[in-house]
């Protein structure tokens, strides 16, 4: 079962992406009283989501096929900080895990610790 539909419940919306552009306006003059969507919270598509990030991370794991067999980790958030739990086979598959949920945008850290190794 695919990341997305375990953890969250849903499939992959059709332009789902890792790395959105955030759907708000980034412009920075002085005239505009929108403000940007913070990456932590960017959804699938660049919306505001508060779960986005964790859901932006099991999108990654998703589009990951190295990942494909494990459905014994679960993906949480802490602000910008991704939580890992569960359990895995070996440190590689925990260090390949946590090596990708950091290249996710506002990912700025990521919390293993309560993951099994064994």
């Amino acid at each position: 079962m695919a990341w997305l539909q375990r953890l969250f419940g849903i499939e992959k919306p059709e332009d789902a992406q890792v790395n959105p552009e955030p759907a708000a306006s980034e412009d920075t003059s002085e005239s505009t009283d929108t403000e940007s969507v913070p990456p932590e919270r960017q959804g699938l598509n660049g919306e505001y989501d508060q779960n986005g990030l964790a859901k932006r991370v099991a999108l990654a794991f998703d589009e990951d096929g190295r990942f494909d067999e494990i459905d014994s980790i679960y993906v949480a958030q802490l602000g910008g900080t991704v939580v890992l739990k569960g359990e895995v086979l070996s440190q590689e598959i925990l260090d390949e895990l946590v090596d990708t949920a950091r290249g996710v945008s506002g990912a700025t850290d990521v919390l293993s610790d309560e993951v099994t190794v064994g």
